[in-house]
């Protein structure tokens, strides 16, 4: 199975990569409600496996990307 491209415009993310492509192992997009939430992870846990639960976004402007980690 191939990954998908995800493009990114947020330079300034320690995932970000050439041509603005997201080299994250993988990513989460939450709904702005939850945007303050803490999905980090512990060693060996599953990927935001403490982030599964289903949520609707009407729009676009509802989403965040919680896998953002600013580079150092």
């Amino acid at each position: 199975m191939t990954k998908p491209i995800v493009k990114c415009n947020v330079a300034n993310c320690s995932f970000w990569g050439e041509g603005n492509k997201c080299q994250a192992e993988s990513i989460l997009v939450e709904i702005d409600s939850h945007a303050s939430q803490d999905y980090s992870m512990e060693a060996g846990e599953e990927p935001y496996g403490k982030a599964e639960h289903k949520d609707s976004a009407h729009d676009i402007k509802e989403t965040c990307c919680h896998t953002f980690r600013p580079k150092e």
